[in-house]
């Protein structure tokens, strides 16, 4: 069990035959390092198996560990970094295991394919959760209680908490640390770890469109990176298009292939982000936050923030100011 020597809360993540040992390792990355940088108890982490001993990972390589089933249900956060086969029923033993975390309180988290045993352990029925799009279908078949949503990064639902692809683990981690801790340690682990500190949940999974070396590419891109420098200004698709010296026509069409959405909401989405910081470390008024990021009224900002955020701006200030 995880009593001698813990330092902080215990993060237990489970460990699987054939899997990829990315997840896994994202989860060490971020819970598992010391960080004697920071003036707050860190996470102990453990790895976990159905069976403690041998497990083989992707590549011929084996990873051995002692801790069972027991310890996996026993720590605060428990991670399931995927399941060996989305069409099978996770074990009765691990579905014990997260029921019984799970009632006595403890928060429970998927990446990828591991929301599928969260699913069978019952504890997505009636809850918007998410996976890899690209079995967001067989999730939808298999457990139609689950309301499922493919187009997001993460979903936070307060104890239980679900990751799309691999990457979107490494968002839902960091946003697990800002929750835990605030925006200043998180920001910090992200710049350890050289990722982007904040991608919003809501941020979509893919772009199915490819991103080309056009040249024509290359200018939208220098005109994006002209807007988030002028947020503040009232910056059209027109205004966009001249800074990339195209026709608007020519400019959508560019801008769509490179990004897979369009100039207005592109830029809804930057101002949205750009307000999360002040939202974070200042008292700055809502209004003056609109303002600062380039909306109109506050009533248009909260409008887009709670549709990026899932949230209203007072609610977000209040949860990440109120962390330790």
């Amino acid at each position: 069990m995880l009593t001698i020597g813990r330092r902080g809360p215990t993060v237990s993540v489970l460990a699987f035959d054939g899997m990829s040992v990315f997840e896994t390792g994202i989860v060490t990355e971020v819970f598992g390092l010391p960080r004697p940088e920071f003036d707050v108890p860190w996470y102990e982490l453990v790895i976990c198996a159905e069976t403690p001993g041998p497990v083989r990972v992707v590549g011929g390589a084996t990873l051995h560990t002692e801790h069972g089933l027991e310890t996996f249900a026993a720590a605060d956060t428990l991670i399931v970094p995927g399941v060996a086969d989305v069409r099978a029923d996770p074990s009765p033993e691990l579905v014990a295991a997260l029921r019984a975390a799970h009632r006595r309180g403890a928060r429970i988290m998927s990446i990828c394919s591991g929301a599928f045993a969260l699913a069978g352990a019952g504890l997505l029925d009636g809850r918007r959760a998410t996976t890899h799009w690209r079995y967001a279908a067989e999730l939808r078949r298999r457990h139609p209680a689950v309301e499922v949503d493919a187009d997001v990064l993460y979903i936070d639902d307060g104890a239980v908490l679900t990751s799309a692809g691999s990457a979107a683990g490494l968002d839902l981690c960091l946003h697990v640390v800002r929750r835990d801790h605030g925006p200043s340690i998180a920001n910090m682990v992200a710049r350890r770890l050289v990722v982007q500190p904040h991608r919003d949940g809501g941020q979509a999974q893919f772009v199915e469109a490819p991103v080309t070396a056009d040249p024509e590419d290359a200018r939208v891109a220098r005109s994006m990176e002209w807007a988030l420098g002028n947020l503040t200004e009232p910056i059209t698709v027109d205004v966009l298009a001249r800074h990339a010296h195209m026709s608007t026509r020519t400019y959508l069409r560019h801008f769509g292939r490179a990004t897979g959405t369009t100039p207005i909401r592109w830029l809804i989405d930057r101002r949205v982000h750009a307000s999360l910081a002040l939202l974070e470390t200042t008292r700055t008024p809502i209004e003056a936050i609109a303002t600062a990021v380039g909306f109109e009224t506050a009533v248009t900002y909260r409008h887009h923030f709670a549709q990026a955020m899932r949230t209203s701006p007072s609610a977000y200030r209040r949860a990440f100011q109120s962390s330790p």
